[in-house]
């Protein structure tokens, strides 16, 4: 299979080396949001239909492709460096985490506005943009989102005409990618394009490595007049190295040793095998309404190993503890999405009515061995990897979660100046499951019910701003954002409950250049955060607060020159606590990506990303490890040989800057990269 598709991605991108048609923007046949440049126009993700970002009482923030191509862009993390307000988590080593507005999640991601919760590293290639929306709105999203969502808007079929683009990069620490996207009409109606992604991964780190390929074929078509319906598959395989990280020392990170190793070569492994199937059909039932149904089904199997520091360094050349498990896991995904849109007008009034219904059904089973390691200590003296072992089931949990939704919203305009977006969602989370391991067998249970209320108020003193002022709700059940198991304890709480105010103004200063502020006060109660002594255990921290602003600029400054920038404060605490600061959440950041094209063949890009301390885990004691304030600076240069080529050299870390961008936890901290480069040749026609 792996031969299968990275053949597959050369052949389709070689023949765009020979042929030389200026790229052109097409219709696709499914409507999944308009972009100019950096700029996003609108979205069908933030509520649910078809609106002006502009007339959005929420934080929005969009990556679009041409951003993900200037930069190079070949992840999630990557993605959201540029996003403050956002940061990215370790995730161990095996997954996509990110912490938003002060709240830490492996599950806020969804595809086209349909939950992707497993956990993974999910790639880029056949992603249109990536949405950054923020705050808690269990309306549109349901459950969790505390801080808010990540929401990657899948490349679609056009039936506007035949194109085809290649994209081949390497950087220098070895790691190299191919990737096609081909597009092709099928009669008048009907529309074929397909997506395809090898890389080989690499970076400074020793003893790193590994392999990702993908496949994305997807067929649309307009089988009725209004009636338009799309079905994609995509096959995922990754295999890479397990990597932690570094431990503290003293409360920072352990100096030294940037590229060491804390686990194990040979037994450091994550391999993931995903097959997601998803089919949406849209409608036209008259003048006023219309709908839209997905269904996605995605089978993932997934199984990491690792070895890693379990606490600090005694010195920067003494010893380090290790610990070690390997933990399997399955997920089948049926989730169905359902939505009828209204457009009405009544008493002088415009309506824009939503109805929604959702259902989920999954099925998780998960597994933990522990390891046994021949030497419990690595000797940074003298550093010899143990040998692990992995004996009897330490944890062995069967789930299900059947979910149940229906929501309704209206986005009412009351004239030139004032709208109003108003709703209500039921949710009803019911999780079965057994825990088989240690017997005897531990049936668990639990049925949560909620209403999750949203409402803004838009006033638009003239077409192009608007200031709006907003209030939101969502929910966490007790069994977490993975729901493998409940405690007997956990049975008995309530979920966790977030509740979000926000004033904010956006303007579009031009069409292709908007400006957007935020200021809100996100609160959480009932929370929970992972202990910082024991990682593997959640402890109750009572209610939580994060205050905050964000500012935004995205678009054209000149003709040329494009940019996307942003700055944010956070404010991430415990209520009546103020010495109690939440995890990952530094109390500034700022962003700023620049493209200059001095010619029609010549550009230059230049980024910095800078972002003061953080916690590694919520700050309890003195003892908590910080991570030191870092400012990164990137660059790049774009020369379009023909029409048909493109090459461009993306640096990072231009003024090679010692920095640890994320952690897991105190003693899981990972060590951002030296200066290197990345070469990328695109062809098109």
């Amino acid at each position: 299979m792996r031969l299968l598709l990275t053949s597959t991605a050369i052949l389709l991108a070689l023949p765009t080396l020979t042929l030389a048609q200026e790229a052109v923007e097409l219709e696709p046949v499914l409507v999944t949001g308009q972009s100019r440049g950096y700029v996003a126009v609108n979205s069908v993700t933030a509520t649910k239909t078809d609106t002006a970002l502009l007339n959005v009482p929420q934080s929005v923030n969009v990556i679009t492709r041409d951003q993900l191509n200037d930069q190079a862009l070949h992840s999630l993390g990557e993605v959201l460096h540029y996003v403050p307000g956002t940061t990215v988590g370790q995730g161990e080593g095996n997954r996509d985490q990110i912490t938003l507005r002060g709240q830490n999640t492996t599950s806020d991601f969804f595809l086209d506005g349909v939950r992707d919760d497993t956990q993974y590293f999910r790639g880029l290639y056949n992603v249109e943009r990536v949405e950054v929306l923020k705050g808690p709105y269990a309306l549109i999203f349901g459950r969790g989102g505390g801080g808010g969502i990540i929401n990657r808007v899948q490349k679609t079929p056009s039936a506007g005409g035949t194109f085809a683009s290649g994209r081949v990069s390497a950087n220098s620490f070895g790691a190299w990618d191919v990737s096609a996207d081909v597009n092709t009409p099928i009669g008048e109606q009907a529309a074929f394009r397909i997506n395809a992604v090898y890389e080989n991964l690499d970076n400074h780190r020793d003893f790193y490595e590994g392999e990702r390929y993908a496949i994305n074929p997807y067929v649309a078509m307009e089988f009725a007049s209004g009636w338009r319906a799309g079905l994609s598959y995509e096959y995922v395989n990754d295999d890479r190295v397990v990597d932690r990280g570094i431990p503290s020392l003293n409360g920072v990170p352990l100096p030294g040793h940037r590229d060491q190793f804390f686990g194990v070569p040979g037994v450091n492994r994550t391999t993931l095998e995903a097959n997601i199937v998803k089919l949406r059909v849209d409608g036209v039932l008259s003048d006023a309404v219309t709908v839209s149904t997905t269904v996605l089904y995605g089978d993932y199997d997934k199984v990491y190993t690792n070895a890693y520091a379990s606490g600090p360094a005694t010195g920067q050349n003494g010893t380090v503890p290790l610990s070690a498990y390997t933990d399997p896991t399955t997920r089948q995904n049926l989730l169905l999405q359902s939505n009828l849109v209204w457009d009405v007008t009544a008493a002088g009034t415009t309506h824009k009515v939503l109805f929604g219904l959702e259902y989920g059904d999954q099925d998780s089973a998960n597994q933990r061995r522990n390891g046994v390691l021949s030497n419990s200590a690595l000797d940074l003296a003298n550093p010899v990897f143990p040998t692990v072992t992995f004996p009897g089931l330490s944890r062995n949990t069967v789930s299900n979660v059947e979910s149940l939704s229906a929501y309704v919203q209206d986005q009412i305009g009351l004239g030139e100046h004032v709208q109003i977006v108003a709703g209500l969602r039921y949710d009803r989370f019911d999780i079965t499951g057994v825990d088989l391991q240690p017997n005897p067998d531990r049936p668990f249970a639990r049925v949560d019910s909620k209403v999750s209320p949203r409402l803004g108020l838009i006033y638009k003193p003239r077409a192009d701003v608007s200031i709006y002022a907003s209030y939101s709700q969502s929910f966490l059940p007790r069994s977490g954002d993975q729901f493998l198991t409940l405690s007997t304890t956990q049975e008995n709480l309530e979920p966790e409950e977030f509740t979000n105010h926000e004033v904010g103004v956006k303007w579009n200063l031009r069409p292709d250049l908007n400006l957007t502020a935020a200021l809100f006060r996100l609160d959480r109660t009932n929370a929970t955060t992972p202990d910082p002594l024991n990682p593997t255990v959640s402890i109750n921290v009572g209610e939580t607060r994060t205050e905050g602003f964000e500012l935004a600029l995205t678009g054209r400054i000149q003709p040329n020159w494009q940019i996307s920038g942003g700055y944010s404060w956070l404010d991430a605490r415990l209520q009546g606590n103020d010495s109690v600061r939440l995890a990952q959440t530094p109390r500034q950041q700022f962003s700023l990506w620049n493209r200059y094209d001095v010619s029609p063949r010549l550009g230059f890009g230049l980024g910095v990303i800078h972002q003061t301390s953080q916690y590694a885990s919520i700050r309890t004691s003195a003892a908590t490890t910080r991570l030191p304030a870092f400012t990164r600076v990137d660059a790049a240069v774009f020369y379009r040989v023909n029409d048909a080529v493109d090459l461009q050299l993306n640096i990072e870390n231009l003024l090679d800057e010692t920095y640890f961008p994320d952690a897991h936890n105190n003693n899981n901290i990972s060590t951002g990269a030296p200066l290197n480069a990345r070469l990328t040749l695109g062809v098109r026609f």
